[in-house]
């Protein structure tokens, strides 16, 4: 038997709930994973409640996609993967199938990356999921390059942060917004060029100045809602408005009366294309050799006490990743 987090209807963070499990032996493509340490996202906050674009359809429901631990058993048409290999798992299958909150997780060899030597657990589960979400949007679909300007909301969340470092390394300005004054300083650490404290300061207005009255060439955006109308004016002609959360709940419109390209970045388009996904890690890889690229771990938090790092989630005060600690 072993301790898996599941819950057995939608809701809030108290929904769920650690219990003992049987997991199994994998089945063709899978792998078994001694899990470490859990990264958590707010996509699973989204399954739980609800709000996700796909829901639970049985319960008991397990959830989470970003996990590092070390295989210890492999399922039949696997290769590559071999008992003792340290992997890291990413958003690259249905939660409806697999979920990696737990002490194991049978998971699809597909969805599994092997660790660099040297780099630990908990520092793996934090910079590969949110650094391939950032190089999918900024490079390999948005095509920024040296000398752009990229708007980055929300700057003090784990993908958020993972997108500075992706900007900054191949060249470009990084800009960006956060609510309150507090986390200013910490961003100017982090590699921000500039920051825009949005309830201080106009975002328009500040994005212009910095860029010399062109606007930002791509706007990477965790809110949507009706503050796309505001980060629309804030973009270049010919400049991408990239939706990739839904912090804000409320319907998102199409600001119909300025003219970038507007669109939502999913990583799936990443993770599920076996290419795509090749040239994302060997990107990511050679960051964390360069020294371009940092693990940001906001909060530890045991994994019996994933209630409590969820209502930490929701409550927007992280700076980096929250991460859950196994064994």
């Amino acid at each position: 038997m072993s301790k898996a987090v599941l819950f057995r209807t939608e809701g809030g963070p108290e929904v769920l709930e650690v219990v003992d499990v049987e997991i199994g032996e994998p089945g063709p493509g899978e792998v078994r994973i001694s899990i470490e340490a859990i990264g958590l996202n707010r996509a699973e906050a989204m399954y739980r409640g609800g709000y996700y674009f796909e829901r639970a359809e049985r319960f008991p429901a397990g959830l989470g996609y970003s996990s590092s631990g070390v295989i210890d058993a492999v399922g039949p048409d696997v290769t590559g993967f071999a008992p003792g290999d340290p992997v890291t798992t990413i958003a690259g299958f249905s939660q409806k199938e697999y979920g990696v909150y737990g002490e194991q997780a049978i998971v699809p060899a597909s969805a599994t990356l092997h660790r660099p030597e040297g780099l630990g657990p908990v520092d793996a589960v934090t910079m590969w999921g949110s650094l391939l979400t950032a190089y999918g949007a900024i490079i390999d679909e948005g095509k920024v390059r040296a000398g752009d300007a990229v708007l980055i909301t929300a700057a003090s969340s784990g993908t958020a942060l993972a997108a500075i470092e992706v900007a900054n390394h191949i060249g470009a300005t990084t800009i960006a917004t956060t609510r309150t004054p507090e986390k200013k300083e910490r961003l100017l650490k982090a590699g921000a060029a500039h920051v825009i404290v949005t309830s201080e300061e106009d975002v328009v207005e500040r994005t212009k100045a910095y860029t010399g009255g062109r606007g930002a060439d791509l706007v990477f955006d965790a809110i949507a809602g009706e503050g796309v109308r505001e980060l629309a004016e804030a973009t270049a002609e010919g400049g991408s408005l990239v939706v990739y959360g839904a912090l804000d709940s409320k319907e998102t419109p199409f600001p119909l009366w300025f003219a970038p390209t507007m669109r939502m970045f999913n990583a799936f388009g990443t993770t599920l294309n076996p290419e795509r996904l090749r040239r994302a890690d060997a990107f990511v890889r050679a960051g964390v050799r360069a020294g371009s690229f940092q693990s940001r771990v906001d909060r530890t938090f045991r994994l019996d006490d994933v209630v409590e790092a969820h209502r930490y989630l929701e409550s927007n005060r992280q700076f980096g990743k929250i991460v859950l600690t196994v064994g």
